[in-house]
């Protein structure tokens, strides 16, 4: 991989606290190749006193990319970070560090070079994680809900509260998952059907009770590829979806988004009071637990996303595991 070597002495200088003349690296793909190219670049930085400084950083290539109905989410990470959005994260709940950022407008892309963490993240996160993650995010939204810092004015790129909302009526809308739910063909028990045909007939009333809840600033894909915990802390990746949501949007995704199936219900338990419990601690009787739509949220956010899944996977373990988070997302509402 080819690495701009001014970059790289740049973001080493600020990592590293001392100026970088040159160094000896070797890159390692991680995760995010979809979208993002992103690799860890590890090795060592000779210093202009003459030191040799061994170093871990990330480097994150982004180009222009379009997603639906939210086109410069592509560069959102880049705004962010530009922003004084950092000063508003905590010890506690934080973003990694962004130690050098360009923007290569004649190439629409951007490079951040960015803060390793060593820490836990997937499906290694223990249930005291996932509570963690959630009681930590209701804080830091709760925070912000009640301070409403002036950074918040200043964010010109962020996603916009009805996206969820367009995105669903977006699937909703496709024939080949809205009509399968529907047809004779489909393979899925009469209860995951109904289940997902209920929340179509009823999402306009679904809806009205979710534009009721706060408008919270939601990172939009909060789910545990994304969270990395790190000796106590918590530390979100990836902040290319985030912008206005509802209270609880964020909670759906760490419940249901390719989550650990056989501990969903215990997440769920665990994580939707813990959630609330941290908002209340700075905008305390706002948002009541036992109103918040969170079931709601999953069902909207990943209902047709898995039939999707369903239908297009090649493989039958795919299909069986799209089918089986359908059927674990069914359990939920008995909670």
């Amino acid at each position: 991989m080819n690495i701009n070597q001014d970059a790289l002495y740049i973001a080493l200088s600020e990592l590293l606290n001392t100026t970088i003349t040159s160094a000896d690296y070797e890159t390692l793909q991680l995760h995010g190749g979809t979208v993002g190219d992103v690799q860890l670049v590890t090795g060592n930085a000779a210093s202009a006193a003459g030191e040799s400084l061994p170093f871990r950083i990330v480097l994150k290539i982004q180009k222009k990319w379009e997603r639906y109905n939210d086109p410069d989410s592509w560069r959102r990470e880049y705004d962010l970070y530009a922003s004084e959005l950092g000063a508003t994260f905590n010890e506690t709940f934080r973003w990694p560090v962004c130690y050098h950022a360009e923007m290569n407008d004649e190439e629409n892309e951007y490079q951040l070079w960015l803060e390793y963490i060593d820490g836990i993240s997937g499906l290694k996160l223990t249930g005291d994680m996932y509570e963690q993650a959630a009681l930590e995010l209701g804080r830091y939204q709760g925070k912000l809900y009640a301070e409403q810092p002036e950074v918040l004015k200043s964010l010109t790129n962020l996603s916009h509260a009805d996206l969820m909302k367009n995105t669903y009526l977006h699937y909703r809308s496709w024939p080949v998952v809205y009509d399968y739910i529907r047809s004779e063909d489909c393979e899925f028990p009469q209860h995951v059907r109904q289940m997902l045909i209920d929340i179509d007939e009823q999402s306009d009333d679904i809806f009205a009770r979710m534009e009721s809840l706060p408008l919270v600033l939601c990172h939009r894909d909060f789910w545990v590829t994304n969270i990395i915990y790190d000796r106590g802390t918590i530390a979100l990746i990836d902040w290319d979806t985030a912008g206005w949501g509802y209270l609880g949007e964020d909670i759906a995704s760490l419940i249901a988004d390719e989550a650990d199936l056989d501990r969903m219900a215990e997440y769920y338990q665990r994580c939707v009071p813990a959630y609330y419990q941290g908002f209340a601690e700075y905008a305390g009787g706002i948002a009541p637990l036992d109103g918040h739509c969170i079931y709601e949220f999953i069902l909207l956010v990943f209902g047709y996303r898995l039939v999707e899944g369903y239908l297009l996977s090649e493989e039958d373990d795919d299909k069986a595991e799209n089918l089986r988070t359908l059927e674990k997302i069914y359990e939920l509402k008995s909670l």
